[in-house]
């Protein structure tokens, strides 16, 4: 499968499996009721249960991640009557894999790449919520070099991670460049070969890399394709369609849960923060507070406010599949329902407020 966006990039991303003891947790501020009660399980005689999350990065404040490290911290899954494991890829593309396998039961995608692999290959998968409302992919150049522009990337040599992508193209296009111009090259996810002028054009997180790169003394330019009408689908929950029909119940209870996870962190990110450095020990505190800031405010928009973080549209997924087909990215449009549903997020919202406990 070529789904090689930042939901399946992780060639170096460790396996990891925490469980994390809850409590009563202060009120979340949008959900509907307030505070969870006590972190019990529903009087039941039924054991809880299983759900595997792995998240298709290495462990980092992605708000995908967020949401169920916190969920799991607060007691929030145990609380719908669920045993929820944390997993993390090993390998590039497994959490795609095992989702499709049945081996998984939730996964994050960036939601390009869930209508590259439905659209071409036919992948049972479907996302149940969006998280960031708009893609996190972007370029960098070296503020001393003078590049501002697309239009300035002829003659220059240009990275790409996995292959050269819609957004990407989409530049070109944008800009009239002439692409047989340009000498593109396939990067890893270590900006640092841009300090080091191994390419003049650089692919970024933008949540991530530019932080890094400024962090390390080095000053850039940093191109956002939103900013010139080219605006892609954010970071989703993904799972098997199939399990979608099967365990819908289960499904809805560990997207509940894992809401409430990011409304508390949202309303709480130092304490978010200290939760998610248990994931990442290794990982920079002030880089990571500085990812959640910037992921939370591609997470609220005017929909969001509206209907609820997690929510999406038929329009937000039509307008990013017509780019995709433009660019040649996409073989033959399908109808977008294929791609997403929010009947689990009508179950759990009322008037825009999430239903909690």
């Amino acid at each position: 499968m070529r789904f090689l966006s930042r939901a399946a990039v992780s060639v170096a991303a460790l396996g990891l499996l925490l469980s994390a003891c809850g409590g009563a947790a202060p009120p979340a501020p949008a959900s509907s009721s307030g505070a969870p009660g006590t972190t019990a399980a529903p009087a039941s005689a039924a054991a809880p249960d299983n759900v595997t999350f792995i998240a298709g990065y290495k462990p980092q404040a992605d708000v995908s991640f967020v949401g169920p490290y916190v969920a799991q911290a607060k007691g929030f899954y145990r609380q719908e009557h669920l045993n929820v494991t944390i997993k993390h890829v090993v390998q590039t593309g497994e959490n795609y894999k095992l989702v499709e396998a049945k081996q998984a039961d939730v996964t994050t995608a960036p939601g390009a790449d869930i209508i590259t692999g439905i659209a071409n290959e036919g992948v049972p998968l479907i996302a149940i919520a969006m998280l960031t409302q708009r893609g996190d992919g972007g370029f960098v150049t070296l503020a001393s070099s003078g590049i501002t522009s697309p239009k300035q990337w002829e003659g220059k040599t240009v990275g790409y991670k996995g292959f050269p992508g819609p957004v990407y193209l989409g530049l070109l296009k944008k800009f009239n460049v002439d692409r047989s111009k340009i000498h593109e090259v396939s990067v890893g996810y270590d900006p640092m070969i841009l300090a080091q002028k191994k390419v003049d054009v650089l692919p970024v997180f933008l949540s991530n890399e530019p932080d890094i790169l400024e962090k390390a003394g080095y000053k850039v330019n940093v191109l956002d394709p939103a900013n010139y009408g080219i605006t892609f689908l954010g970071q989703t929950w993904v799972v098997n369609a199939a399990e979608l029909k099967t365990r819908p119940d289960v499904l809805r209870r560990w997207l509940k849960a894992s809401l409430e996870g990011l409304y508390y962190a949202f309303a709480h990110p130092k304490e978010a923060i200290d939760i998610v450095m248990q994931y990442a020990p290794q990982e920079d505190r002030a880089h990571q507070t500085f990812m959640l800031g910037v992921e939370q405010k591609n997470s609220i928009t005017d929909l969001t406010k509206q209907r609820g973080l997690g929510w999406m549209t038929a329009a937000q997924w039509s307008a990013t599949q017509t780019l995709m087909v433009q660019t040649d990215q996409v073989k033959q449009p399908l109808d977008v329902s294929r791609y997403f549903t929010t009947s689990l997020l009508s179950q759990i919202y009322k008037g825009g407020q999430l239903i909690w406990p």
